[in-house]
């Protein structure tokens, strides 16, 4: 049988053509594809002002810096996401306040923001789980009554809506954030950007992802035919040239990639509704771009026995996400996962199903019936 893997980039000719272009060219980075690479981002998304950067973590790590989060400040979001959600704000030596989720969405839960916000709060990032996106709207609300920065880790949602906006467009926050890792809508290897629609933050984003330094907007007077300064403590979180050429022509096929991944939940959906499965809750009716298909059993051996079944299968799925509040070096800094019970109770019972647009019928009729087997067995 084939191997099948829960997430896989899509590669085509015209992907490698675009490549093999920059190769040839005189520059492989800080060249012209990087800038048209942020000028179509920001198109897509309605956003003024894209930034591309190395990862999605190095994206978080600067806005994080560009928004003042720093020494004792707290970060809110949820234990429900991969760690560099709030390790971002470890680096910064940021305090993370983790909030509950939502049982039947894995979302955060909005209702709970309030109650974690202190005078040391600076920031919220909401995780747009799986490829929905948050109760936006009233994480905006509670934001601007504390005066708080709201940055979306949209990770998973390239492609989502949220009341007909596209995640992206900052409509809701001051800053989005995009992963281009190869299990992600599109791809460029590794890399990420940052979006926003505030200039002063574009422009502090640029300074910080080449090592805090700038050739214009000098602070002291230029001495050589090549002055530039360094005015912060920045890092070399620059994306390629050839990051970028991928990234550009994957971007072309944004849309009919998210097209494949709907088709595939549907058939998921119509496929598995009679079997002892819970599907992510959508109260919204949000535009889901299904970065993951997250399924809940109905107990934690159920869950451990799937996935082991269907490993022996080759069919190779994954677990989405132990708790951060549960890994080691969080309960060092004096972190309980108990503390979101909600979360570490959708951690034990969720499957993330194989999604990826290069899946085919076959491979797909091939997982359902697999499932559907397992799951019959006493």
């Amino acid at each position: 049988m084939a191997h099948i893997t829960y997430g896989k980039q899509w590669i085509t000719q015209d992907d490698i053509d675009i490549v093999i272009d920059v190769l040839k060219s005189d520059n492989l980075t800080q060249g012209e594809y990087i800038t048209n690479f942020e000028s179509m981002l920001s198109k897509y998304f309605n956003a003024k002002y894209a930034i591309c950067v190395s990862s999605g973590t190095s994206a978080l790590h600067i806005i994080y810096k560009a928004l003042g989060l720093g020494y004792n400040d707290e970060l809110i979001s949820c234990p429900m996401t991969f760690s560099a959600t709030t390790n971002a704000g470890l680096y910064l030596n940021a305090k993370p306040v983790f909030v509950d989720i939502h049982k039947d969405s894995g979302l955060i839960n909005e209702n709970e923001i309030e109650k974690a916000i202190t005078n040391r709060s600076k920031i919220i990032t909401p995780i747009h789980y799986a490829g929905l996106s948050c109760n936006m709207e009233q994480i905006s609300h509670i934001a601007k009554q504390y005066n708080l920065h709201i940055v979306e880790d949209a990770c998973h949602s390239i492609g989502g809506m949220y009341k007909n906006n596209k995640i992206g467009s900052c409509q809701y926050s001051t800053a989005t954030v995009f992963s281009f890792h190869p299990v992600k809508h599109i791809t460029t290897g590794e890399g990420g950007a940052i979006l926003t629609n505030s200039e002063d933050i574009y422009k502090k984003c640029i300074q910080l992802r080449s090592h805090g330094m700038t050739r214009d907007n000098f602070i002291n007077t230029p001495d050589s035919p090549t002055y530039h300064e360094m005015q912060d403590l920045g890092f070399n979180y620059r994306m390629t040239d050839i990051q970028a050429a991928l990234g550009i022509s994957q971007l072309n096929k944004l849309d009919s990639f998210i097209k494949r991944r709907r088709e595939i939940a549907n058939i998921y959906f119509n496929e598995l509704k009679n079997m002892d499965i819970s599907f992510q809750k959508n109260d919204n009716n949000e535009f889901h771009s299904y970065h993951l298909f997250p399924i809940l059993l109905s107990s934690h051996e159920t869950r451990n026995k799937l996935f082991n079944k269907l490993k022996e299968k080759n069919i190779h799925t994954q677990i989405h996400y132990m708790p951060v509040n549960k890994q080691p070096y969080y309960e060092k800094l004096g972190y309980k996962y108990i503390d979101t019970p909600i979360a570490y109770d959708f951690y034990t019972r969720e499957l993330s199903l194989p999604m990826y647009p290069k899946l085919t019928d076959n491979e797909l009729d091939m997982i359902i019936s697999t499932i559907k087997n397992i799951l019959s067995v006493a």
